[in-house]
Parts: C-alpha cells; structure tokens; sequence
C-alpha cells in the first residue's frame, strides 16, 4: 500500500513540475523507465523517475542537435551542387 501512495505521489510531481514546461521531450519516457528500474533495485522509484526523467532529457537534447546538425549539412550541401 505504501508503495502505491509513493508512486502517486511521485507521478503527481512529476507532472505538476512539467506543467509549465511544454518541450520537457523525453522527460516523460525516461521517467517511467526509470521509476520501473528504480522500483526493482530496492524500492527507489522516485529516485529512478527521477534520474530518467533527466537522463530521457539529455538523450533528446542529443538527438534534437545531432538532427539540426544534419539538416544543416544537407542544405549546405545541395547549395553547393547548384
């Protein structure tokens, strides 16, 4: 029982805390990753919601710029061929 008021409470932060922010991408996936990972390595699903939610964050930022990066040298180089 006291796990599930845990994992409530947790969920009711985390989306209270990303209410403001619209482009937390990745946050949410990660959260629930890591508050699965957390609950089976001792019962630390708020930690783990927690870590996910920023390790699920950094990997979007990652792939947002990787993807920018890309479309930059697609368009430098069709201006280049004409």
């Amino acid at each position: 029982m006291k796990s599930k008021v845990v994992m409530a409470v947790a969920c009711a932060l985390v989306l209270a805390g990303m209410s403001g922010v619209a482009s937390a991408k990745g946050c949410i996936k990660g959260a629930a990753v890591g508050a699965v990972a957390g609950h089976y390595a001792h019962h630390h699903a708020v930690l783990g919601a927690v870590g996910g939610c920023i390790a699920g964050r950094h990997l979007a930022k990652k792939k947002a710029a990787e993807q920018k990066a890309q479309a930059a040298a697609a368009a430098g180089g069709a201006a280049q061929v004409k």
